[in-house]
């Protein structure tokens, strides 16, 4: 069973940076597509961003575009998501997944294990 731990969540003011963390402390996600997800209070779970196993790909939805980025470390088997520019409306619970296939990425159900979140809350 494969266990994903996030960290590096916390709280910011608008306009500041953070950096996320997402760790295989069980299992691997070196050969693995990975993705990040956010929720916040009130609504659905949505994509923010993706990243193919090797790093050739990445994804980004529209509203993170140009402010975050994802990234891997493989030999670390950690992939990472930097936020910069944050806005108030970026606050939410910020879940990894390791991903089923390569196609798809910004679908949900195309991911087999989730990590348990970390909260990001941005102040205005």
């Amino acid at each position: 069973q494969v266990q994903l731990v996030e960290s590096g969540g916390g709280l910011v003011q608008a306009g500041d940076s953070l950096k996320l963390s997402c760790a295989a402390s069980r299992g691997t996600v070196s050969v693995y597509a990975m993705g990040w997800f956010r929720q916040a209070p009130g609504k659905e779970r949505e994509f923010v961003a993706a990243i193919s196993w090797n790093s050739s790909s990445r994804y980004y939805a529209d509203s993170v575009k140009g402010r975050f980025t994802i990234s891997r470390d493989n030999a670390k088997n950690t992939v990472y998501l930097q936020m910069n520019s944050l806005k108030p409306e970026d606050t939410a619970v910020y879940y990894c997944a390791r991903k089923l296939g390569t196609t798809d990425y910004k679908l949900e159900d195309r991911y087999e294990y989730w990590g348990q979140g970390t909260q990001v809350t941005v102040s205005s």
